[in-house]
């Protein structure tokens, strides 16, 4: 997305909520408030122009990830964006047995798209689950701390009912770096490695900075 600031454009990647399907564009972003785009998108008003690159790029698509009978979706914060996009389509409900979305943010109010993924866990009952995680707060019902901790500790994957093994799991992670290398680095130790065209793995990520 971009704005002229200034009589120069201002413009950083964002990713689609929308399923390509989707009439209406729609992105998740936060305010960063000293960065030079997000306060200026928070304040436009109805009729405002935004402009939008016509050179999408990224690998963060399910054409990039190999088949397997669990997907696991991890994200945290906006990095969930793409996988709403994904949960949208008919693709991976036909391609996988079980999907499992972890989200992790700071507060119970940060969980973003929270109704619609407790909705299609309902409609896709036993196919779908939903994990989210907490790091600033500990209400009952929700995991608390960063995802790479939860997941060596077991809690992760108690929750999903499964285990993430190199032979029936293909992962995707979006989100904070630090918890894309940690969780990378977790997933090697148990025989997981990066997906790449010529060299067949099982996690697929997206780095945003």
């Amino acid at each position: 997305l971009a704005l002229q600031v200034g009589g120069e454009r201002v413009a950083r990647p964002f990713s689609f909520v929308n399923a390509p399907h989707e009439a209406v564009h729609e992105f998740y972003g936060v305010i960063v408030p000293d960065g030079p785009l997000s306060p200026r998108l928070a304040r436009l008003a109805p009729g405002e122009t935004i402009e939008l690159g016509n050179n999408p790029s990224g690998f963060l698509v399910l054409s990039e990830v190999p088949d397997a009978p669990t997907l696991w979706l991890v994200s945290t914060g906006t990095g969930l964006a793409p996988y709403i996009a994904m949960l949208r389509t008919a693709e991976p409900w036909e391609r996988y047995r079980r999907i499992v979305v972890v989200h992790g943010v700071r507060l119970q109010s940060d969980l973003a798209y929270a109704d619609e993924l407790n909705r299609l866990v309902a409609d896709h009952s036993g196919q779908l689950s939903y994990i989210p995680t907490l790091t600033r707060e500990q209400p009952d019902g929700y995991l608390h701390g960063r995802i790479p901790v939860l997941l060596n500790a077991g809690s992760l994957e108690t929750s999903a009912g499964c285990e993430i093994r190199p032979e029936n799991t293909a992962i995707m992670l979006c989100g904070n770096p630090a918890m894309l290398d940690d969780m990378e680095n977790s997933l090697e130790k148990r025989g997981l490695r990066r997906h790449r065209s010529k060299s067949p793995g099982h996690i697929v990520l997206e780095r945003y900075w």
